[in-house]
């Protein structure tokens, strides 16, 4: 059982970067922040772990059954899950290049772990630190947050493209082929943005990119030399009690500065026969997934196409829910619904097959799920996009971007989606 102790104070960014300024002294560090957005369905406004007792580190080979029994010992368990775990679930593989060589799938068992809600922090630490509650407050917030955002300027860094624009040209060109063939029906293709041979400050690096994206799913990993660097928008899975909900984006415009301008792009967005198609296909996919491990006729679509508006983009999101029987493992339900459908495409198998002959890049934990699970089963998990990845050993920097291809997709608007979707990235890193 866990010491716990609850402290009644305002959560705002200075306090954020307290908190994470004075993670850093450990090895593992996951910071999940919701950046109060109220339309969601989260239960917490931020979490915090830190410090590692136990941790399991694997590639994909019998993954998903190493993890269940890892959580076996009911307790909070925080890290990701990396799309090439879909290796794990079909016959399946992953044999491009991977220049940041992260695990298949991370868990740890935080020794120290915060629960936010707008007005309180609850700090439960296991019984063996129990007596460093007192001494980590005072430090917390002694941390001087002049300094939050650490003290190294990034290098120096070039920008480089993994598929040339005639390459991606190309590639879409080939998908579109299947499309006609009937071979699948959408595909989320990807590319890689990368920079080698240069060092970054992740905790300054974080703190600007969530700043200017301030996201509803931002995430900040540390593992020892890896990092996320997270502003994603997107909500892969959560489940709490018997209530299972996914959220898929699927359909993206850009913002304009000009609120009349900005107001027109919305609409033409929500009205946009081409972006609905997107999204009501991985929506479909979705109900699918969930339907396999779902009570019978408790999968429900609670918002179509809804319109959600980010520092960014706009972006199309829907909602699907379902509930669960008490018997239905947290495990059970990943297994069912791994990778999330807006990253793959449909058919969920076929999509992948042809998503690893043309990408050019291993996608790891791009395109998979950061999150937690809780002592009781529940667990919330992003999907990683719009997020840095980051070797500190290696000194490789990495994002990458996609989009769904469609028979309705014009190549050059997909394109240019994708340096759309780049833009707050690439404007972090070569500042």
């Amino acid at each position: 059982m866990r010491s716990e102790k609850k402290i009644t104070f305002s959560l705002d960014d200075s306090v954020k970067q307290r908190f994470l300024k004075w993670a850093q002294q450990y090895e593992e560090v996951v910071w999940l922040d919701s950046n109060q957005y109220e339309q969601l369905d989260s239960r917490y406004e931020a979490l915090l772990a830190v410090d590692g007792l136990t941790s399991l580190v694997t590639d994909a080979a019998g993954a998903f059954n190493d993890l269940e029994e890892y959580l076996a010992n009911r307790d909070w368990w925080f890290g990701y899950l990396g799309y090439d775990l879909k290796n794990d679930l079909e016959s399946l593989s992953s044999a491009n290049y991977d220049g940041l060589e992260f695990s298949d799938l991370y868990f740890f068992q935080p020794k120290k772990v915060f629960l936010f809600s707008e007005t309180e922090v609850t700090l439960q630490y296991l019984p063996m630190v129990a007596e460093e509650m007192e001494q980590d407050w005072q430090e917390i917030m002694n941390t001087d947050t002049s300094e939050a955002e650490g003290t190294k300027e990034n290098s120096p860094l070039k920008i480089q493209l993994r598929t040339s624009r005639e390459a991606y040209f190309e590639k879409v060109t080939q998908l579109l082929h299947h499309i006609e063939r009937g071979d699948i029906y959408e595909a989320n293709f990807c590319q890689e943005f990368f920079a080698e041979g240069t060092s970054i400050d992740p905790l300054r690096t974080y703190h600007h990119l969530n700043a200017i994206s301030n996201p509803p799913f931002a995430g900040f990993l540390k593992l020892g030399h890896h990092y996320i660097l997270s502003a994603s928008p997107e909500r892969y899975l959560k489940k709490r009690g018997d209530h299972v909900i996914s959220q898929p984006i699927k359909g993206t415009a850009k913002r304009a500065t000009d609120p009349i301008e900005d107001a027109t792009i919305r609409k033409e967005l929500l009205e946009d026969p081409k972006e609905r198609s997107e999204n009501i296909i991985i929506t479909d996919l979705v109900r699918n997934d969930l339907s396999r491990i779902a009570k019978k006729g408790s999968v429900r679509v609670d918002e179509l196409c809804k319109v959600y508006t980010f520092q960014q983009v706009h972006q199309l999101i829907s909602t699907v829910s379902c509930r669960v029987e008490d018997d239905v493992s947290p495990i059970a339900i990943l297994k069912n619904t791994f990778p999330m459908g807006s990253m793959t495409g449909a058919p969920k198998i076929s999509a992948m097959k042809l998503i690893e002959q043309l990408e050019d890049t291993k996608r790891g934990v791009y395109s998979g799920a950061l999150g937690y699970f809780a002592p009781n089963g529940d667990f919330d998990f992003n999907v990683v996009i719009r997020s840095i990845l980051y070797n500190a050993q290696k000194k490789y920097v990495s994002f990458s971007v996609g989009g769904a291809i469609t028979a309705q997709s014009r190549i050059e608007s997909e394109y240019e989606e994708c340096l759309l979707k780049a833009k707050a990235m690439r404007e972090v890193l070569e500042r």
